[in-house]
């Protein structure tokens, strides 16, 4: 059994993600994502499906890229 980070429970189906050079131990994919998924810098919601990053900011769709920043924001184009 292993102790997620996010809460601290103590569950025998726990799993570990190793990412960046770190290994990080998870009781639920929730908490993973509450770990580990970046936040959108327009809307605040976690950022779960593709989303995008442009120079270096990250947002959950080109809406919210264009509505932060239009320069940024021109750079993208929601696909068809």
């Amino acid at each position: 059994m292993a102790v997620c980070e996010v809460c601290g429970n103590d569950y025998a189906m726990s799993f570990e993600v190793h990412a960046a050079g770190a290994v990080h131990t998870f009781d639920s994919f929730e908490c993973a994502i509450q770990r580990m998924a970046p936040i959108c810098e327009h809307c605040n919601c976690r950022i779960i499906g593709h989303g995008m990053e442009i120079n270096g900011h990250f947002y959950c769709c080109a809406h919210c890229a264009r509505a932060a920043d239009k320069q940024r924001g021109e750079l993208v184009r929601d696909h068809a």
